[in-house]
Protein backbone atom coordinates (compact mmCIF):
# COMPACT_ATOMS: atom_id res chain seq x y z
CA UNK A 1 0.00 0.00 0.00
CA UNK A 2 1.38 3.45 -0.66
CA UNK A 3 2.07 5.64 1.72
CA UNK A 4 -0.10 8.95 2.12
CA UNK A 5 -0.47 11.17 4.78
CA UNK A 6 -3.63 10.52 7.33
CA UNK A 7 -6.25 13.12 7.18
CA UNK A 8 -6.44 13.85 10.55
CA UNK A 9 -5.01 12.19 13.53
CA UNK A 10 -7.29 9.57 15.07
CA UNK A 11 -7.44 11.42 18.47
CA UNK A 12 -9.33 13.75 16.54
CA UNK A 13 -11.00 11.20 14.39
CA UNK A 14 -12.39 9.48 17.46
CA UNK A 15 -13.42 12.95 18.77
CA UNK A 16 -15.73 13.45 15.70
CA UNK A 17 -17.01 9.66 15.69
CA UNK A 18 -18.18 10.26 19.40
CA UNK A 19 -20.61 13.07 18.85
CA UNK A 20 -21.54 11.59 15.75
CA UNK A 21 -25.50 10.78 15.74
CA UNK A 22 -27.17 7.31 15.76
CA UNK A 23 -27.76 7.15 12.13
CA UNK A 24 -24.21 7.92 10.97
CA UNK A 25 -21.53 4.89 11.44
CA UNK A 26 -17.94 6.36 10.98
CA UNK A 27 -14.43 4.61 10.00
CA UNK A 28 -10.87 5.70 10.21
CA UNK A 29 -9.26 3.25 7.82
CA UNK A 30 -5.37 3.93 7.57
CA UNK A 31 -5.67 7.57 7.58
CA UNK A 32 -8.59 7.98 5.71
CA UNK A 33 -12.11 8.79 6.85
CA UNK A 34 -15.16 6.92 5.66
CA UNK A 35 -18.68 7.12 6.09
CA UNK A 36 -20.27 3.76 6.06
CA UNK A 37 -23.72 3.71 4.19
CA UNK A 38 -26.77 2.92 6.25
CA UNK A 39 -27.81 -0.26 5.77
CA UNK A 40 -31.16 -1.47 4.12
CA UNK A 41 -33.39 -4.58 4.85
CA UNK A 42 -31.44 -7.07 3.23
CA UNK A 43 -28.57 -6.29 5.05
CA UNK A 44 -30.21 -6.76 8.56
CA UNK A 45 -31.88 -10.11 7.10
CA UNK A 46 -28.69 -11.52 6.23
CA UNK A 47 -26.71 -10.59 9.59
CA UNK A 48 -29.72 -11.82 11.29
CA UNK A 49 -29.22 -14.96 9.43
CA UNK A 50 -25.93 -15.27 9.97
CA UNK A 51 -26.40 -14.33 13.87
CA UNK A 52 -28.74 -17.19 14.10
CA UNK A 53 -26.18 -19.38 12.53
CA UNK A 54 -23.24 -19.03 14.69
CA UNK A 55 -25.15 -18.97 17.80
CA UNK A 56 -27.11 -22.25 17.09
CA UNK A 57 -23.43 -23.72 16.27
CA UNK A 58 -21.42 -21.81 18.66
CA UNK A 59 -23.26 -20.93 21.87
CA UNK A 60 -19.97 -20.01 23.56
CA UNK A 61 -19.50 -17.06 21.36
CA UNK A 62 -20.99 -13.67 20.56
CA UNK A 63 -21.74 -12.07 17.43
CA UNK A 64 -21.19 -8.20 18.39
CA UNK A 65 -22.58 -6.07 15.74
CA UNK A 66 -22.06 -2.34 17.07
CA UNK A 67 -18.20 -3.06 18.29
CA UNK A 68 -15.52 -0.58 17.16
CA UNK A 69 -11.83 -2.52 16.69
CA UNK A 70 -8.68 -0.26 16.28
CA UNK A 71 -6.66 -1.82 13.92
CA UNK A 72 -3.81 -2.44 11.81
CA UNK A 73 -0.23 -2.46 13.19
CA UNK A 74 -0.50 1.01 15.33
CA UNK A 75 -3.62 0.62 16.39
CA UNK A 76 -3.89 3.98 14.07
CA UNK A 77 -6.63 2.76 12.52
CA UNK A 78 -10.55 2.23 13.44
CA UNK A 79 -12.95 -0.14 12.17
CA UNK A 80 -16.84 -0.61 12.63
CA UNK A 81 -17.13 -4.00 11.03
CA UNK A 82 -21.04 -5.07 10.66
CA UNK A 83 -20.19 -7.79 12.91
CA UNK A 84 -17.25 -9.44 15.44
CA UNK A 85 -17.33 -12.93 16.48
CA UNK A 86 -15.53 -13.50 19.91
CA UNK A 87 -15.63 -15.74 22.99
CA UNK A 88 -19.16 -14.74 25.23
CA UNK A 89 -18.80 -11.47 26.86
CA UNK A 90 -15.50 -10.49 25.48
CA UNK A 91 -15.94 -6.64 24.91
CA UNK A 92 -17.88 -6.26 28.27
CA UNK A 93 -16.36 -3.33 29.87
CA UNK A 94 -14.71 -1.75 26.89
CA UNK A 95 -15.29 1.29 25.07
CA UNK A 96 -16.10 2.20 21.79
CA UNK A 97 -12.74 1.39 20.12
CA UNK A 98 -11.43 -2.22 21.54
CA UNK A 99 -8.13 -4.03 20.79
CA UNK A 100 -9.10 -6.59 18.35
CA UNK A 101 -6.74 -9.64 20.34
CA UNK A 102 -9.29 -12.03 21.22
CA UNK A 103 -11.76 -11.50 17.95
CA UNK A 104 -12.12 -15.18 16.16
CA UNK A 105 -13.78 -13.19 13.05
CA UNK A 106 -14.74 -9.93 11.36
CA UNK A 107 -18.01 -9.33 8.87
CA UNK A 108 -18.82 -7.33 6.53
CA UNK A 109 -22.18 -7.40 4.40
CA UNK A 110 -21.69 -5.36 0.74
CA UNK A 111 -24.14 -2.12 0.37
CA UNK A 112 -24.39 -0.89 -2.34
CA UNK A 113 -22.18 2.33 -2.65
CA UNK A 114 -19.19 3.62 -4.51
CA UNK A 115 -16.84 3.00 -1.72
CA UNK A 116 -17.43 -0.79 -1.07
CA UNK A 117 -15.01 -2.25 -3.59
CA UNK A 118 -12.29 0.15 -1.87
CA UNK A 119 -12.83 0.00 1.37
CA UNK A 120 -15.50 -3.66 2.07
CA UNK A 121 -12.62 -5.56 -0.58
CA UNK A 122 -9.08 -3.89 -0.17
CA UNK A 123 -8.46 -1.76 3.04
CA UNK A 124 -10.59 -3.74 5.49
CA UNK A 125 -9.14 -6.90 4.86
CA UNK A 126 -5.47 -5.02 5.08
CA UNK A 127 -6.47 -3.56 8.33
CA UNK A 128 -8.07 -6.64 10.00
CA UNK A 129 -4.99 -9.18 8.80
CA UNK A 130 -2.70 -6.43 9.79
CA UNK A 131 -4.59 -6.88 13.55
CA UNK A 132 -3.99 -10.22 13.36
CA UNK A 133 -7.63 -11.30 13.55
CA UNK A 134 -7.79 -15.03 12.45
CA UNK A 135 -10.98 -14.56 9.86
CA UNK A 136 -12.27 -11.93 7.31
CA UNK A 137 -16.10 -13.07 6.32
CA UNK A 138 -17.55 -10.75 3.33
CA UNK A 139 -20.92 -11.57 2.26
CA UNK A 140 -20.44 -9.93 -1.13
CA UNK A 141 -23.56 -9.19 -2.71
CA UNK A 142 -22.37 -7.38 -5.83
CA UNK A 143 -20.82 -10.61 -6.75
CA UNK A 144 -22.99 -13.16 -5.10
CA UNK A 145 -20.04 -14.73 -3.23
CA UNK A 146 -19.22 -14.77 0.19
CA UNK A 147 -15.13 -14.98 0.87
CA UNK A 148 -13.28 -16.81 3.77
CA UNK A 149 -9.90 -14.98 4.29
CA UNK A 150 -7.83 -16.41 7.08
CA UNK A 151 -4.11 -16.77 7.66
CA UNK A 152 -3.67 -13.03 8.58
CA UNK A 153 -0.31 -11.25 8.17
CA UNK A 154 0.82 -8.78 11.10
CA UNK A 155 3.90 -8.03 9.31
CA UNK A 156 2.83 -6.55 5.97
CA UNK A 157 -1.37 -6.39 6.58
CA UNK A 158 -3.79 -8.80 4.38
CA UNK A 159 -4.48 -12.31 4.85
CA UNK A 160 -2.64 -15.38 3.13
CA UNK A 161 -5.38 -17.47 1.92
CA UNK A 162 -8.91 -16.59 0.34
CA UNK A 163 -11.45 -19.28 -0.27
CA UNK A 164 -14.69 -18.13 -2.52
CA UNK A 165 -17.95 -19.48 -2.69
CA UNK A 166 -21.02 -18.98 -4.58
CA UNK A 167 -24.17 -18.02 -2.77
CA UNK A 168 -25.93 -21.13 -3.07
CA UNK A 169 -23.05 -23.77 -1.92
CA UNK A 170 -21.85 -24.88 1.50
CA UNK A 171 -18.72 -23.51 3.40
CA UNK A 172 -17.06 -24.11 6.15
CA UNK A 173 -15.46 -21.30 8.18
CA UNK A 174 -12.46 -23.04 9.65
CA UNK A 175 -10.40 -23.24 12.97
CA UNK A 176 -11.08 -21.12 15.68
CA UNK A 177 -14.68 -20.87 14.05
CA UNK A 178 -15.85 -23.90 12.67
CA UNK A 179 -19.17 -23.09 11.47
CA UNK A 180 -20.85 -24.88 8.37
CA UNK A 181 -22.66 -22.26 6.56
CA UNK A 182 -25.30 -23.37 3.44
CA UNK A 183 -25.55 -19.93 1.37
CA UNK A 184 -28.53 -21.03 -0.38
CA UNK A 185 -30.95 -18.35 1.21
CA UNK A 186 -28.46 -15.14 0.51
CA UNK A 187 -29.57 -15.44 -2.86
CA UNK A 188 -32.77 -13.79 -1.89
CA UNK A 189 -31.17 -10.55 -0.24
CA UNK A 190 -29.14 -9.71 -3.66
CA UNK A 191 -30.88 -6.62 -6.03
Amino acid sequence: MAEHKPQMSVEDFETIASGAPETVTLEFIHGRFGVKKARDGDHGTVMSWLTKRCMRARPDLDLCGSQGLRVDAGGHSRARPDAVLTPEAHFAGHGAWADPDGALMVVEVTSYDPDTDRRKRHEKPAAYGQAGIPLYLLIDRDSCTVTVHSGPDRRVGGYRDARVTTFGETLVLPDPVGIELDTEILKDYVR
